[in-house]
């Protein structure tokens, strides 16, 4: 999640919580970043003009005043519902935090009478189990995706060894049971794959990601598709 989706999470997430506010070390383990991150945010947050306060004294945090209004969206509760099932299950994968911002988004603007249906609906589909743990790297991974920029890896191979990389992040990909950070490795030349949940540490560099030929990393399985459902 890069500074400006955090911003506009945040800024969502203290408008859910009403007078009550969210405190640093909520908001931090939230958003998974640090709580100085959190306070540097809010303080950009009010110099933007957005009507936030912070509260004083045991269990004090920030609060977002009531005036500030929610977006409008047009969601069927079913529709609602079919967000909450895919995302339930989707704790390790890519941008999981964006997703759990959106999905309670969508809740928080629904009337009451949709609302209600939607918790409805929803207590009638059930999972078992619990999802992958979200790889501790993920954030970065993501923001260099996003941002287009050069990643420093720490990776563990499939023998144990752990060795350091800087890569270009060209996609992320699932196959099987297990999600890939697809990307042009500057050490070897050449595009590698690499283990998301094998990926033990991760640190942005200022170097931008420079656009390469999609096809240097291989033809799609027939059965492959982007999350928009495109084939490829």
């Amino acid at each position: 999640m890069n500074r400006t989706d955090r911003l506009h999470a945040l800024t969502e997430e203290l408008r859910r919580a009403g007078p009550r506010g969210r405190t640093a070390q909520r908001l931090a383990g939230w958003l998974e970043v640090s709580t100085r991150t959190v306070k540097r945010d809010v303080a950009a947050l009010q110099q933007a003009g957005v009507p936030v306060w912070a509260t004083a004294g045991p269990g004090g945090g920030y609060v977002l005043d009531a005036a500030a209004t929610l977006p409008p969206v047009n969601l069927t509760p079913a529709q609602a519902v079919a967000v909450a099932v895919a995302l339930n299950g989707a704790g390790a994968a890519p941008f999981a935090v964006d997703g759990r911002a959106a999905l309670e988004k969508v809740l928080d603007v629904l009337g009451p009478a949709a609302r209600a249906e939607v918790e409805r609906l929803a207590g009638r589909v059930w999972v078992r189990g619990q999802a992958a743990p979200r790889p501790r790297a993920a954030a970065v991974v993501e923001q260099a995706l996003a941002d287009r920029r050069v990643l420093s890896l720490r990776y563990r191979d499939r023998h144990g060894t752990t060795t350091r990389r800087r890569v270009e992040p060209h996609l992320l990909a699932r196959t099987g049971e297990h999600w890939y950070l697809v990307a042009w490795c500057q050490e070897r030349d050449a595009p590698r794959w690499f283990r998301w949940d094998r990926i033990e540490d991760a640190a942005l560099t200022p170097e931008p990601a420079p656009p390469r030929d999609p096809a240097l990393f291989g033809t799609p399985p027939d059965d492959a598709r982007s999350v928009r459902g495109e084939a490829g």
